[in-house]
């Protein structure tokens, strides 16, 4: 039979008095606890003092001490620079072989870090691959299948982010601490506004197009003006001047540096360049152009093929934008942050300049077309102490592996939270040199109607519903110049099911094309 001490007679609560408790919240908290068991209705005035400072004071350690991991958690994450340009293919740069068009910065970035030599966009044309770039998801799940015209998404009533349904890079990246800012060219829509995390800083244009690098319009401070200086320039001013401002701030940073240079594409292609390396281009042959006669399906731009002076106002811009690269980097060194920041140097999406009488995109042909050439990219990854210097990856990979690789990166692999099927796989491996492999058995590309699967050997393109389709070896013929559909009934069909698959499992009906889907973008004919 239990029974209990008349309360005349229980012991009077103890408190301890020379200990430093083993956990102060539960030290106190006990000995609250001990007062209700015995059956005190109230404490004596010291001792619910004491108890109340005992909890106030652990309490207070338990939020400084939180917020000294935080705090140290955000220290030891890397900052991310990503350097986003606009029409480039990789051949155009010093690293990939051009021995032409001088880049030394991009080339010494090269050398500090990993090279992919084998880099495609999934799309030929630059919004799409912006939104794959922020999102990890194809144009067949965001919808994004073409460029975004002037006005309607971008400026005006209908303005609108193509985004909004979407988690992204930057959205997930300011969840977790990081100071995230947009200098450059966005072309996703609702340009005006600050958005998709990017609310730190914001400077853009209101278009996707560029027509001029001097007196261009830009977004500056929630305004629209005209910048009468060298644009590439002016973005690359704003980009030290964010580095500046977040220095010693005591949180990591994402800045999304997206040039809308060299931009080959234009009737400022016509007129000579105006920068720093005009002189310099003024009398050389540039010779890694190709001379061809036009391709039969070049629909646009066959002005500029062949065309010296805009070959020449090519090899200006591109090296402009090389100058950009080499103050930003110089800032980081300044700044003593170049150690703590990766630095990604990709394009938005390939272009040529005469390879197979082509000139510009797969836009610019009819019919569509998804050329290597207008889909491989350049892509450098660059972190001293990190990723190991002067490495060349033939590994087969996509833009879309970016927004993965860089979560994970940053120990934020599994922040996505949003269900959705990403095609894309983390290069973390790869990049800090713990493995030699990693990279894909084949890359997938589209634009609107037009799908294609690009293996180590094979390149298929299928054209829906009625063709024309390509079937090529590029392992020994690059320059996909002949057609072997008609005569491998076999390995076609092998890789049309690849194909089916591969969508049949990422695409979202609201956005396949191929099944009666729709377009967020307004679709060309």
């Amino acid at each position: 039979m239990q029974t209990s001490t008349p309360p005349s007679r229980r012991p009077a609560l103890c408190l301890p008095h020379c200990r430093e408790p083993a956990h102060p919240v539960a030290d106190a908290t006990a000995a609250v606890a001990a007062a209700v068991f015995h059956g005190r209705s109230t404490l004596s005035l010291c001792a619910v003092r004491l108890v109340a400072a005992r909890l106030l004071g652990a309490l207070t350690l338990l939020v400084l001490g939180g917020l000294a991991q935080a705090a140290d958690r955000l220290q030891r994450m890397p900052n991310v620079l990503v350097i986003l340009t606009d029409n480039q293919g990789a051949w155009t740069l010093g690293c990939y072989g051009n021995p032409d068009i001088r880049t030394p910065n991009i080339d010494r970035l090269a050398a500090e870090g990993i090279l992919f030599e084998q880099a495609y966009a999934c799309n030929p044309v630059c919004s799409p691959n912006r939104a794959t770039l922020l999102t990890g998801l194809m144009p067949s799940q965001h919808g994004v299948h073409s460029y975004l015209v002037s006005g309607r998404l971008q400026i005006g009533p209908q303005a609108r982010s193509t985004l909004a349904a979407f988690r992204s890079l930057g959205e997930i990246l300011k969840e977790h601490g990081y100071v995230c800012g947009l200098v450059g060219k966005w072309h996703l829509g609702a340009n005006l506004t600050p958005q998709e995390g990017f609310d730190d800083y914001w400077v853009t244009m209101p278009h996707g197009h560029t027509s001029t690098f001097y007196g261009a319009e830009v977004i500056e401070g929630g305004k629209i003006r005209r910048e009468p200086g060298y644009l590439t320039d002016f973005w690359t001013d704003h980009a030290v001047r964010f580095l500046k401002q977040v220095a010693g701030g005591g949180r990591p940073f994402f800045l999304l540096l997206a040039y809308n240079g060299p931009y080959g594409l234009g009737r400022h292609l016509l007129r000579p360049a105006r920068n720093r390396h005009a002189r310099y281009y003024a009398d050389k042959r540039l010779l890694s152009f190709p001379r061809r006669p036009p391709h039969p399906w070049l629909y646009n731009n066959r002005e500029y093929l062949n065309n010296i002076q805009a070959i020449r106002r090519v090899a200006a811009e591109t090296s402009g934008v090389d100058d950009g690269v080499g103050r930003v980097l110089a800032t980081l060194e300044e700044l003593r942050l170049r150690d703590r920041t990766v630095v990604v140097y990709l394009a938005d999406q390939g272009w040529v300049g005469g390879q197979g009488g082509f000139w510009g995109m797969g836009d610019h042909t009819r019919p569509f077309t998804l050329r290597d050439g207008m889909l491989r990219i350049p892509m450098i990854w660059s972190q001293p102490g990190r990723i190991p210097p002067a490495r060349r990856c033939g590994e087969l990979v996509s833009i879309y592996d970016v927004p993965v690789t860089i979560l994970d990166y940053c120990g934020l692999g599994q922040a996505w939270r949003d269900n959705r099927a990403r095609p894309g796989r983390s290069l973390r491996s790869l990049l800090e040199g713990r493995a030699d492999a990693g990279g894909h058995d084949a890359v997938y590309m589209e634009y609107q109607h037009v799908r294609a699967v690009r293996t180590r050997r094979w390149k298929y393109v299928y054209r829906y519903p009625s063709g024309p389709h390509e079937l090529y070896d590029v392992s020994r013929d690059p320059d996909e110049s002949q057609n072997l559909w008609d005569r491998l009934p076999k390995k076609r069909q092998a890789l049309h099911e690849q194909l089916l698959r591969f969508f049949a499992r990422y695409a979202e009906p609201r956005y396949d094309l191929w099944h009666g889907g729709s377009s967020q973008s307004r679709l060309l004919k």
